[in-house]
């Protein structure tokens, strides 16, 4: 096993609402509890993105510092390039707009996105999308189920190119009705999950481990705080409002 890791975390003074900076806690402990050395950058939105990290992590963010953290990524092209390179790059809400061809900014106007990610956002006319979700990660995966918390007025469509991340039991997900949450390809995912995420869901973390080390497997730890988090929030999912 490779014991170096390089963990980037995208835009924290953007893109970092309802906790989700714990993604990259998460991660870069479960990498340490295995004995990996990792070396974390935090990446503000007037610094170069490096392309030589092995994952790399973006969080939700308001309209406008969404506007903003799409036009500096696509002006410093650092990210797109590390995806090139076979990077994990892993995206919650926002973020995970921006990693589509396109999205609705905060003029009301159609944004250009990274094209990392097979998807089209646009902005839903009905009712915000809030609340705790349970869904079924995509089986190929092989993942326990998604727990995390959606908070969005998007509506995210795939393309042919993309898989949903997780199919929902409860909760909107993508906003499109058909039950899709999330969506991603070979090594770039996108989810609406906050929570943070990775605090509910460890497996996705180790997963994303996995991908970056080139391993099928990991040593096991200690998962009893994991497990209470995770039992907690799917029974607030499943109870009626």
């Amino acid at each position: 096993m490779n014991n170096g890791l390089r963990l980037v975390w995208v835009y924290p003074d953007l893109l970092s609402t309802y906790g989700d900076q714990g993604n990259a806690l998460v991660v870069e402990r479960r990498a340490r509890q295995r004995g990996l050395d990792v070396q974390r950058v935090d990446v503000r939105s007037d610094q170069p993105v490096p392309t030589s990290g092995d994952i790399y992590l973006i969080g939700g963010g308001e309209d406008r510092p969404q506007r903003l953290a799409a036009e500096r990524l696509r002006r410093d092209g650092g990210l797109s390039r590390a995806a090139s390179n076979g990077a994990i790059i892993f995206s919650v809400c926002a973020g995970y707009q921006i990693l589509g061809h396109e999205f609705i900014n905060d003029l009301g106007e159609r944004e250009q996105g990274l094209g990392l990610l097979d998807v089209i956002s646009t902005r839903g006319e009905g009712a915000r999308c809030v609340g705790d979700v349970l869904a079924d990660i995509d089986p190929q995966l092989g993942l326990e189920p998604l727990t995390g918390f959606e908070n969005h007025q998007g509506v995210t469509h795939l393309g042919p190119t993309a898989r949903p991340f997780a199919r929902v039991r409860y909760g909107r997900g993508n906003g499109t009705g058909d039950g899709t949450e999330g969506a991603y390809n070979d090594t770039v995912f996108g989810t609406y999950m906050h929570g943070p995420v990775m605090a509910r869901n460890p497996q996705i973390a180790d997963h994303l481990l996995k991908l970056a080390l080139d391993v099928n497997a990991l040593p096991p730890t200690d998962d009893r705080w994991y497990e209470a988090l995770r039992a907690e929030r799917i029974a607030a999912a499943t109870q009626p409002a």
